[in-house]
């Protein structure tokens, strides 16, 4: 593996070559991509969880404290969460695929800014935070419905403040979430969840043998933000290594991969990716 950390002229000869010579990329973005936009991202460079880990599916359905919980620190949160912008390196990623650099840009990210970059050929292997589901009919709706339906039924939490966390969440600590009421589905009255896979929740079948198709056409990997330590975005890098395919990442300290890795650029997304933007 090559390690670049070194001077920005280094570090973009060797990603400009790297791109360069591999036509049809497979790019992996994670939560590092983002967070020149603003929102935080939830591992250290030593791949360590800086907060507590995000609520798991089977904590949600558990009952109406762990939801109540959730909602309310999701209203607080998505108001920071919906004004954010892409940044240089969605833009960048944008314009690579504009001009036929990429075979597939599949995100760990439920952000949605790349496709506001202009990105087409997109998977959110792990959903979008602007749509919610009904987990017993199905049915979906935008979050923005779910926020004002929040809001009003919950006006005294409207003028609340806390400090933005990871993917749209809120930090209300000692807060008593009890009098807090979660809206129902408006077509049977079932469960209501952001349209997001959480932790003990399995990828939609059909992303991942989306990006199984597109990974077996790609002639390199790279892998911009993530330290890949969450399995369902590490398994595209072990089967790239596994086909023998060039494997660039961009990213601020370890990665679960860095044995695979051919090249690694420890550099901000944005400034690894502007000369693309």
């Amino acid at each position: 593996m090559t390690t670049l950390s070194a001077t920005p002229d280094t570090v973009d000869t060797a990603l400009r070559d790297f791109v360069d010579a591999h036509p049809r990329l497979f790019v992996l973005t994670g939560a590092g991509i983002s967070t020149d936009s603003g929102i935080p991202d939830y591992r250290d460079d030593q791949g360590a969880w800086k907060r507590s880990p995000p609520m798991t599916l089977q904590m949600f359905m558990s009952g109406p404290p762990a939801r109540a919980r959730y909602w309310a620190r999701g209203m607080i949160g998505w108001r920071h969460f919906a004004a954010v912008q892409p940044n240089v390196a969605h833009r960048a990623l944008a314009a690579m695929e504009r001009a036929g650099r990429i075979e597939l840009l599949l995100t760990q990210n439920v952000d949605g800014l790349h496709e506001r970059a202009g990105s087409i050929n997109v998977v959110d292997l792990h959903g979008r935070l602007d749509r919610v589901r009904c987990m017993q009919c199905g049915d979906i709706t935008t979050r923005e419905t779910m926020q004002h339906r929040l809001g009003e039924a919950n006006p005294d939490w409207l003028a609340m403040q806390a400090t933005i966390a990871p993917d749209g969440d809120a930090d209300l600590d000692g807060v008593d979430f009890s009098g807090f009421h979660i809206p129902p589905c408006t077509v049977c009255g079932g469960i209501l969840k952001p349209d997001v896979v959480f932790f003990g929740e399995n990828v939609p079948r059909a992303r991942v043998d989306t990006a199984w198709a597109h990974l077996a056409r790609a002639s390199a990997m790279l892998v911009v933000g993530s330290s890949l330590m969450v399995y369902s975005g590490y398994r595209f890098v072990l089967e790239a290594s596994r086909r023998g395919l060039p494997i660039a990442s961009v990213n601020l300290g370890v990665t679960r991969a860095d044995a695979l890795i051919t090249l690694k650029v420890e550099r901000s997304c944005a400034d690894a990716l502007a000369p693309w933007a």
